[in-house]
């Protein structure tokens, strides 16, 4: 089994990583952080970074068919060059430290952005140039634990931004903070074939899942899920953050 993981932790990692799926074809959000916050209870959350960059790679491709005419080009670019920059300096901080701290590392993290996300706080006015490479350093920063999304998804959510262009921009930077990642996270020694392995047997669960939830099989206004599921990965991070300290 990958990583040594035995029967109930792969168990625990196929239904963490189905909720996830679900939870990102129905909301849009928070699959990697999901997957990463429940892999922290069953081994080093290090271990799955590389997985859900490979799985959110083909899940963006499913996504990116018709979103090129509405892709804002100049926020990609100030995003990549932050990135750029916080990635490297990320991975240097995270690879360094031990597992626990990692695990505590990353549930604090999830905590403070499942803070902002559930704050709901708003721009009067969209956010042009400079300020898009400061979130794009941040999102390097958090992409070191496989979870530069969730900062900017937060704040593109906090701008009127036409949801056509937020959606577009976003599948659009993604891949490419992926295609950067990747020679990173071989350099620092976080890809094998366990997280080969890992993502092949994922991947099926992984699309079922999406598939599910794009198709809103609940009746919940997707506001609530997304309250829902804030919730819900705050509470898998008080547990890896718990398990860190005990």
């Amino acid at each position: 089994m990958p990583y040594d993981l035995g029967p109930a932790a792969i168990a625990w990692m196929v239904v963490a990583t189905f909720v996830a799926g679900f939870v990102r074809g129905y909301s849009g959000f928070g699959f990697s952080a999901m997957v990463i916050a429940a892999s922290s209870l069953v081994t080093n959350p290090l271990n799955f970074v590389f997985v859900v960059v490979l799985l959110e790679a083909v899940m963006s491709l499913q996504a990116a068919k018709g979103a090129g005419p509405d892709v804002d080009w100049r926020r990609v670019g100030w995003l990549m060059a932050g990135a750029a920059i916080g990635l490297p300096l990320g991975l240097l901080i995270l690879t360094g430290v031990s597992e626990d701290t990692a695990r505590a590392v990353v549930s604090a993290y999830v905590l403070f952005m499942c803070g902002v996300l559930l704050a709901g706080w708003r721009l009067r006015s969209e956010v042009k140039g400079s300020p898009n490479g400061i979130a794009g350093l941040i999102s390097g920063l958090a992409n070191a634990p496989g979870m530069g999304g969730l900062p900017v998804a937060a704040f593109f959510a906090a701008q009127p931004m036409p949801a056509a262009v937020f959606r577009a921009t976003l599948i659009a930077y993604f891949p490419l903070l992926d295609v950067y990642s990747a020679p990173l996270y071989w350099l620092a020694g976080m890809v094998s074939w366990d997280a080969f392995w890992a993502s092949v047997w994922l991947l099926p669960i992984t699309l079922l899942a999406n598939w599910l939830g794009g198709r809103h099989f609940f009746g919940t206004d997707p506001q609530d899920f997304r309250r829902f599921a804030i919730v819900l990965l705050a509470g898998l991070a008080v547990l890896g953050l718990g398990k860190a300290l005990i």
